[in-house]
C-alpha cells in the first residue's frame, strides 16, 4: 500500500477540500498559476538584459575640493573563494 496509494490520495483530497473550501482552493489556483507566469517573465527579462546593458558612463575629472575628508572614497577588488584543507584531528 503506503502513501502512493490512489485511496490515501483520495481521502487526502477530500480533508483539504473540507478544510479550505472549493472557493479558497480556486483562489489558490489561480493566485499560484499568477506567480510562476510572473517568475517565468522575470526570469526571461532577466537573461535578456545582459545584452542590452550599456557600459557606465565614464566619470570626467572634477577639480579637488578644498579638503580630502569631503570627497567619496572607493576601493575596487574582487572577491576569491579560499578552500582550506578539511584537518582530522
Amino acid at each position: 500500500m503506503g502513501i502512493f496509494d490512489w485511496k490515501h490520495w483520495i481521502v487526502l483530497l477530500v480533508v483539504v477540500v473540507l478544510v479550505f473550501g472549493t472557493k479558497k482552493l480556486k483562489n489558490f489556483g489561480s493566485d499560484l498559476g499568477e506567480s510562476i507566469k510572473g517568475f517565468r517573465k522575470a526570469m526571461n527579462e532577466e537573461e535578456s538584459k545582459p545584452a542590452e546593458q550599456t557600459p557606465p558612463p565614464v566619470q570626467t575629472a572634477q577639480p579637488q575640493a578644498s579638503s580630502p575628508l569631503n570627497q567619496p572614497q572607493t576601493i575596487d577588488g574582487q572577491a576569491h573563494k579560499v578552500e582550506e584543507p578539511i584537518r582530522k584531528d
